[in-house]
């Protein structure tokens, strides 16, 4: 049995993100693990080159996880032959021209979200990737998260019969930064810099729903700046120039309805930060990062409406936990694996930039319908969707 060494470029792995979910709970626990083991008994070992503008960052993270190389010169890293994947992590607007640099080079790549600033920037990717034949990736997290993989099981069991609709909360209260500090970056509120709800979780909700429930073929969606001024890091007040939550009715093959209310302004009463309930004739479910709840239609109350008397039921007592019948990984790592076992056989990767474009479009269409006030039909754009 043979091992092979894939050397990874992260470029980004300073933010919140790139540290703790890529490159702590993903490479490195995969380095520190022995690697991946393939089906046929080979195995993957990971090493990872450290991309950033801060050196003194980066050489801090590189003594504490024990890694032997870091760099802030992107063409350098890129030129080294040794280098097999190129991950980006960085802000935005910073994306494209990185990932087009490391295509060039040669590079697998594989990319957080949004993938590029607009469908034209994303169709450039596509391109570019297609012509080099580079395995190309995008992350899809919350496709591999465990409330979610149980419900792909209610669905693909038929569970829900003919499923009717979608609905879904996400968002929590990010401070301002004045009264406490702010538990996101400040550029995320700054549409210059690539922030904005719209662009950040809608890239997301078009893969939960094309891949779980259908295509989006037409979308009503309301972005808002609901807190028009906030403070920095460094505690400095700026105006927020993108919009901090979004509201949105999708309509999708089948004849089913999402709605999706997205929000940075919004106090959590619910079990999970992110929820979908999903409605179907035979069945419904609520699932969360963790946990999913069912109720059937055997067991569904008889509630009746009347406004003049408290209800005596408890319908969050009604509904039955699915549980933890199987074990479950860290989703980003998961999703790791199966990029490196890709880039190993040399075959496409399902989740790949096309796919990243699919969710510029629904950006795109979102904000047309915020702006416009109407509803926007969606083009199919074709690339790969899992079966």
């Amino acid at each position: 049995m043979s091992t092979r060494t894939i050397r990874i470029a992260m470029n980004g792995v300073t933010g919140r993100m790139g540290y703790r979910q890529h490159l702590v709970r993903s490479i490195l626990a995969i380095r520190d693990e022995g690697g991946i083991v393939l089906p046929d008994g080979d195995r993957i070992q990971v090493e990872p080159v450290l991309l950033g503008r801060n050196a003194e960052k980066l050489a801090e993270l590189a003594a504490e996880h024990g890694v032997a190389e870091w760099s802030t010169d992107l063409d350098a890293v890129l030129a080294d032959p040794s280098i097999d994947v190129y991950f980006d992590a960085q802000v935005t607007s910073a994306r494209k021209e990185a990932i087009l640099d490391a295509i060039a080079a040669g590079k697998h790549v594989y990319t957080e979200k949004p993938i590029a600033n607009s469908v034209a920037d994303g169709l450039e990717l596509v391109a570019a990737a297609e012509a080099a034949g580079v395995v190309n990736g995008v992350v899809h997290d919350k496709l591999y998260l465990p409330g979610l993989q149980k419900l792909k099981r209610l669905i693909d069991g038929g569970f829900f019969g003919r499923i009717l609709s979608v609905r879904g909360e996400f968002g929590y209260w990010v401070f301002e930064g004045d009264y406490l500090p702010a538990q996101r970056p400040s550029w995320n509120y700054r549409a210059e810099d690539g922030g904005g709800m719209t662009l950040d979780m809608y890239c997301h909700w078009n893969y939960v729903l094309e891949n779980l429930f259908g295509r989006v073929q037409a979308v009503w969606s309301k972005s808002v700046t609901h807190i028009p001024q906030r403070w920095d890091e460094q505690g400095r007040p700026y105006q927020a120039t993108a919009d901090d939550a979004a509201y949105g009715i999708f309509e999708l093959e089948g004849d089913v309805i999402a709605q999706i209310n997205s929000s940075w302004a919004v106090r959590v009463d619910r079990g999970e930060l992110v929820e979908f309930q999903v409605d179907g004739t035979l069945g419904s479910a609520t699932a969360g990062l963790f946990g999913c709840r069912v109720q059937s239609r055997v067991s569904t109350p008889k509630p009746v409406w009347n406004p003049d008397l408290p209800t005596d039921q408890d319908f969050r007592s009604q509904w039955d936990q699915i549980p933890d019948n199987q074990e479950f990984g860290n989703g980003f790592r998961a999703q790791w694996e199966q990029f490196l076992a890709d880039v190993v056989a040399g075959r496409p990767h399902v989740y790949d930039l096309a796919a990243g474009v699919r969710g510029l479009q629904l950006v795109d269409a979102a904000l047309e319908s915020s702006t416009e006030g109407r509803r926007v039909e969606l083009e199919p754009i074709t690339a790969r969707v899992p079966a």
